[in-house]
């Protein structure tokens, strides 16, 4: 199913794609950007779908976009009034959250301001004390971990970062001995080299909007993310001692042993494809690597590890604590997404190295055949 929602005021143009429909129900983020595209919120919505069922929630997909400037003084009017478009689904059936140009405490407000409390209404609603779910859910995703993070921004990152700490496992590099550049240091990309780093990985190159930094020993990754603004982006005239300032584009040519885009949808196409230096290519952004492209990095050997994999913590944590399965103690999250990712990401890479499988075809595979729903989503 797909809307489409005009904005009289500014003349944005904002989207919902429900890709599936699972016990009433679909989940999946809000993005704003310039340019975003019906057919881009289609992938994404089919993304969203994948990874609920790879990691068997008993939910469909769903993708909400937003072609605006979300740095635009009126971006927050905008997102209030699709929201309220939209209003029918998210009352209802469609559970919302952060995406790229929408923080998540930006969402959440607009719910608050709308009467529906939580971008997660649509299950909360369904408990059958919803007052106590929502103060549940407040309580896990605000829960204090290091850093000086909240568990709800990071939970995504730090499952990238253990499916990149896990395809160093599949060659058996330790983490010391292993390089990574990371596209986008916002909350996907900025979590993840913040985990990486804690985990002893080089991360050699980070990029952002303004550019590419650069240090061959293993750039200061807290540092960083402390002179990062709120759009993600990195403060050039306090930078560290001994950071190199590279082109934009230099990130995907960057000699690392991983690559991990982390802002933009389709950021490695057939154009740029052959710059990748990486052994692996990890996806934290969601459609990262166009078609073409991947064929083109898989003829070469290089793998994709699939967006709905790889950056699938976020939602898949999202439901856990939706559904009691886990609680506002950060250690028990982390285990269990570390847990689970090193697991797929074994598979993943085992099929690739052992049968020429690419880690999408399996991954499809799983998506394909998803856990049955017995009965209505219980949310206690």
């Amino acid at each position: 199913m797909r809307l489409q929602w005009n904005d009289a005021v500014t003349g944005a143009v904002g989207y919902l794609v429900v890709h599936t429909l699972r016990a009433g129900l679909a989940t999946g983020g809000t993005r704003m950007r310039a340019g975003c595209t019906l057919s881009e919120v289609e992938d994404l919505a089919r993304g969203m779908a994948n990874k609920t069922a790879t990691f068997d929630l008993p939910i469909g997909g769903a993708k909400g976009g937003i072609d605006f400037d979300p740095k635009d003084p009126r971006a927050v009017e905008v997102l209030e009034r699709f929201c309220e478009a939209m209003r029918p689904w998210i009352d209802a059936h469609w559970v919302t959250a952060e995406d790229l140009g929408v923080p998540q405490h930006l969402i959440d407000e607009v719910f608050e301001k709308i009467g529906l409390g939580q971008s997660y209404h649509a299950a909360i609603s369904r408990a059958a004390d919803p007052a106590a779910t929502l103060e549940r859910v407040r309580t896990g995703l605000t829960a204090e971990v290091d850093g000086g993070f909240e568990l709800g921004d990071v939970i995504g990152g730090y499952g990238v970062a253990h499916a990149c700490l896990a395809s160093a496992v599949s060659w058996g590099q330790i983490p010391a001995d292993t390089t990574v550049a990371i596209q986008g240091v916002g909350t996907m990309g900025g979590a993840a080299a913040y985990y990486l780093y804690e985990a002893g990985m080089k991360v050699t190159t980070l990029a952002d909007a303004a550019g590419t930094l650069h240090c061959a020993d293993g750039l200061d990754v807290p540092a960083l993310l402390d002179l990062r603004d709120g759009f993600g982006e990195i403060d050039r005239t306090r930078l560290p001692a001994g950071v190199e300032q590279l082109p934009r584009t230099a990130i995907l040519s960057a000699e690392v042993d991983i690559l991990v885009p982390a802002a933009i949808s389709y950021a490695i196409t057939p154009d740029n494809s052959y710059d990748v230096r990486a052994r692996v290519v990890v996806e934290a952004a969601n459609a990262a690597t166009t078609p073409e492209a991947e064929a083109m990095l898989a003829a070469r050997g290089v793998p994709v590890l699939p967006d709905f994999v790889a950056n699938a913590g976020a939602v898949a944590w999202a439901w856990w604590l939706l559904l009691g399965e886990v609680d506002d103690d950060p250690q028990n999250s982390f285990d269990r997404l570390r847990t689970v990712m090193h697991a797929k990401v074994a598979q993943l890479l085992a099929a690739w190295t052992e049968d020429g499988v690419t880690p999408r075809e399996t991954g499809h595979r799983w998506a394909d055949d998803p856990a049955p729903t017995t009965g209505p989503v219980v949310i206690p």
